[in-house]
């Protein structure tokens, strides 16, 4: 495939990489047949929607996506012993993950109760003190209280801790990989289980506990009584599933995209609480529940109160939700500070290693398991390869790692425990966390990285920039905007559309906060557009264009609604450039 504007390697390093050909020709087929916009023909085309499907495509049904819940094996006996237990009024715990998945996991069962009757007893582990999962001491201790424990988010590898919880029926709801043996206990429902077929395997643990309730509803009225109101449940399913960057596909993108029209009516206090804390004035889409919205629930499991996110999700008290959602604000703005000092202390460490072998890791005493899997995140951005950071605590190391496309980094993380390399691991695909301790730390990292490089991952380049298409500022619109959206919602497997505005003269620039970039420009017609280049002092951007001396360049981005005073205008999120001449 050529180069798109014959760009190899732009000012940040990349390949610019447009249509196939193939791609093209449906592009033409889209627009001619389905009577769509050429630029959104040109979403639907890199997606590989055909011209019969678009319609289909853009309007993504639920009822048409969701999958029977009884697909999933353990489905109905799980739903069943729910209902035993909320119909006998017994008494419910449910241990949560501390994360947005696991909180939101957690919201949807303790609201389901809530509306039939019932109430629960929330348990979410500390980060630091208790890790990941669930563990002996807290299990036996909820099963001396309670007659069902619902693991959400975590349980599938906790053979253990399952076991200590005597005198209580436990359920697991997740979708982490699962290992050859299932705990003993009532129900694992997963579709990640190793005799699963893998076709939910997309779903978040939000999306298992959703098909659960579905089913539980199902079962109620076969016995002629009503559950509570599932579809008003989305906006919590929609949050979890683009915060734990699942893949907007099939089901998942009409979890979202029903899910944020819910969170557009303002019903739930606590998200309510967070979007107006966050700043949001305006009807969310993905980016915001992935960027505003999910790191504020986040941050109490990172360096706060552990169970803080999944109180705000679940309260009906507006004036609670306002309390906790400051607080988590609060938290926020420190977990940004503790993360920009660990990422620039991890960064020169992998540096120092090298960046493209492939696995770039770092590891340093003190380091905050909190923010390890951020930090990860910016590596693994940084450098296209998949990234471990791990913070140690005496002899004690917790970690969390990040992947990239094609390389499933929790089969290779778990594959390490089996080996005894480290003390206990696991994840998905794209994620994963893993404890060790320092006597571990090299060999472990070794076997990872020939793991990993068996995958490929040591054979990228930088990521290449894949484009949609040519604008002109006059044709970068509002409209086209709107139109665009209706092939969202766009995250994980399914990236927002990126266009270039060929050959444009730089009218003016601007250092905005910390090393980002304002500029303005245009193609010498009526029309300027303003542009925001964020860390642009970081990839080299801002030198270039600020420096432009009247030369041309092709400007790469996103084109997005920017919101001012209760005006519009459009915006390029400028992601690259490269010079036109």
């Amino acid at each position: 495939m050529a180069d798109f504007l014959n760009v190899s390697s732009s000012i940040t390093g990349r390949r610019w990489v447009g249509l196939s050909l193939e791609e093209e020709r449906l592009s033409e087929a889209l627009t001619q047949q389905a009577d769509l916009p050429p630029p959104v023909a040109r979403v639907l085309a890199r997606r590989g929607v055909a011209p019969d499907a678009a319609k289909s495509f853009l309007a993504p049904a639920l009822r048409d996506l969701l999958p029977d819940p009884r697909s999933l094996k353990d489905m109905e006996t799980a739903a069943a012993r729910f209902l035993t237990a909320a119909g006998q009024g017994q008494r419910i715990a449910i241990f949560a993950d501390y994360d947005v998945d696991g909180g939101s996991s957690a919201a949807l069962l303790i609201d389901w109760l809530r509306q039939m009757g019932h109430t629960s007893t929330l348990y979410v582990p500390d980060r630091i003190d208790e890790g990941y999962g669930p563990n002996d001491e807290a299990m036996a201790a909820l099963a001396r209280d309670h007659d069902l424990i619902i693991c959400v988010d975590c349980g599938t590898l906790s053979h253990g801790p399952i076991a200590a919880a005597k005198g209580a029926d436990v359920i697991v709801l997740d979708h982490h990989l699962g290992g050859v043996d299932l705990p003993d206990c009532v129900a694992v429902v997963n579709p990640n289980r190793q005799d699963e077929t893998g076709d939910s395997g997309h779903l978040c643990a939000a999306g298992v506990v959703f098909l659960m309730l579905v089913e539980a509803n199902r079962q109620l009225r076969e016995k002629d009584q009503n559950g509570p109101d599932l579809m008003a449940m989305l906006d919590l399913v929609a949050l979890a599933t683009v915060a734990d960057v699942a893949p907007l596909v099939g089901v998942n993108r009409a979890f979202v995209r029903q899910g944020l029209k819910v969170m557009a009516r303002r019903a739930r206090p606590g998200l309510v609480a967070l979007s107006d804390v966050g700043r949001l004035d305006r009807p969310p889409a993905s980016y915001h529940l992935g960027f505003v919205l999910g790191p504020r629930v986040n941050a109490g499991g990172r360096i706060g109160e552990a169970d803080l996110g999944a109180r705000l999700l679940s309260t009906n008290d507006p004036t609670t939700a306002m309390e906790m959602a400051k607080r988590l604000d609060d938290l926020n703005t420190d977990r940004r500070e503790i993360e920009s000092a660990v990422r620039e202390s991890a960064l020169a460490q992998a540096e120092a290693r090298g960046l493209d072998a492939p696995l770039v890791w770092a590891a340093e005493d003190g380091w905050h398991p909190g923010v390890v899997g951020i930090v990860a995140s910016r590596l693994k951005d940084a450098t296209n390869r998949p990234a471990i950071v791990i913070g140690f605590d005496g002899n004690d190391g917790k970690g969390s790692g990040r992947s990239i496309a094609g390389v499933d980094l929790g089969a290779s993380i778990q594959k390490l425990a089996a080996e005894g390399l480290i003390e206990k691991g696991g994840g998905h695909k794209m994620a994963a966390g893993l404890s060790l301790t320092r006597d571990q730390l090299d060999p472990a990292m070794a076997r990872l990285s020939d793991l990993l490089a068996r995958q490929g991952a040591g054979d990228a380049g930088p990521a290449d920039l894949r484009l949609e298409g040519v604008l002109m500022p006059g044709g970068a619109t509002v409209d086209l905007i709107e139109q665009l959206e209706t092939a969202g919602p766009f995250g994980a497997s399914a990236p927002a559309p990126r266009f270039v505005f060929p050959a444009q003269s730089i009218r003016f620039t601007k250092p905005v906060g910390d090393g980002h970039l304002k500029l303005s420009f245009s193609d010498g017609g009526p029309v300027t557009l303003d542009a925001i280049a964020f860390n642009a002092r970081a990839n080299g951007l801002a030198q270039a264009l600020e420096s432009h001396n009247g030369r041309p360049f092709h400007l790469a981005g996103r084109i997005e609604v920017n919101h001012w005073q209760s005006r519009q205008s459009v915006q390029l999120r400028l992601e690259d450039a490269a010079p036109a001449d």
